[in-house]
């Protein structure tokens, strides 16, 4: 391949952290091949061949072309899902599964190429229990939690650790009167829990009496804390509430962030923690496509160029 080796970006075609991202290694000269999965195979043509150098081939978008061996790095941020509407309903399965594995296979099994993060090891960190056993694993304090659909067992844990909290395992958009909504994150009393409970799966963890929440965002090896100041029990119900203030992160818990990170082969992870009042930080959740940018403008912190550098793989 002659040039410059560019960067993959898969997004949905509204992301403006992407768009941050894809303006700074413009501003460096790196080129960017930008696409939605979600587009195959409409606007979106593959060709690749198995050698025995790996994959080669090519993946075009309308406007431009990457040489599947070339690739520098692919930023993997949020895709829109594959779509059938002309299909019916068994064809469409049929195709949506091969648009998956073949597609999916293909951007997964790049020769050199710097993934931020794989998709693969996207999927593995997102399942929260495996999350809070790793972090607990690798050092990171953990508040007491159960994952369960029994009534009698969430009554007993309320009564061993409450103040209890629910919280969704995964947080699938709901449209209520054309409204995106989410299942917020509340406090249950043991008169809260009936049989409802054994419909699925349900998280419920101790409440921290904290006095602060902090928002760690991994990006390689580089550490960028910052601590929200709120009286919400969540702080993403109302950003306007909030305050922000780069912190340090204690030395312990740095390098347990690497070590979390190393676990699931992550380079990239946006860690939530709360503080209570003796300093302890408590490890809530880290998703390893999380957002970061809007903390940037509030506090100077140089994320997007760390990231550029990762993706153009200065680092």
């Amino acid at each position: 391949m002659t040039g410059p080796r560019p960067v993959l970006v898969v997004t949905g075609l509204y992301d403006p952290t992407a768009d941050v991202v894809i303006g700074e290694l413009h501003a460096r000269g790196v080129p960017i091949v930008r696409f939605d999965s979600g587009d195959f195979p409409a606007s979106l043509s593959l060709e690749a061949e198995l050698t025995s150098h790996g994959m080669q081939g090519r993946i075009t978008t309308p406007s431009r072309t990457a040489d599947l061996a070339g690739v520098r790095s692919l930023y993997y941020r949020r895709p829109t899902g594959f779509t059938f509407p002309h299909l019916d309903e068994q064809d469409a399965r049929f195709a949506l599964t091969q648009a998956r594995y073949g597609l999916g296979g293909v951007l997964a099994s790049l020769p050199d190429c710097c993934y931020v993060n794989h998709p693969h090891r996207i999927g593995d960190a997102e399942f929260k229990p495996s999350g809070l056993a790793v972090a607990a694993r690798v050092g990171l304090e953990v508040p007491p939690t159960l994952i369960t659909t029994s009534p009698d067992a969430v009554r007993a844990f309320i009564k061993r650790h409450g103040p209890v909290i629910y919280k969704p395992l995964s947080n699938p958009v709901y449209r209520i009167d054309g409204v995106s909504s989410v299942v917020k994150i509340a406090e249950v009393a043991a008169s809260d829990i009936d049989d409802r409970v054994t419909g699925t799966a349900h998280l419920f963890q101790k409440l921290v009496a904290k006095t602060a929440d902090v928002r760690v965002t991994v990006i390689g090896r580089r550490v960028f804390c910052v601590r929200i100041d709120s009286d919400l029990l969540d702080w993403r119900t109302n950003y306007s509430r909030l305050t922000y203030t780069p912190i340090q992160p204690p030395p312990d818990i740095e390098s347990a962030l690497h070590r979390y990170m190393d676990f699931f082969g992550l380079v990239f992870g946006a860690f939530d923690f709360c503080v209570d009042a003796d300093g302890r930080w408590w490890f809530l959740e880290c998703n390893p496509s999380g957002q970061w940018h809007w903390l940037e403008p509030e506090t100077g912190l140089p994320m997007s160029a760390a990231l550029a550098d990762l993706l153009e793989r200065k680092t």
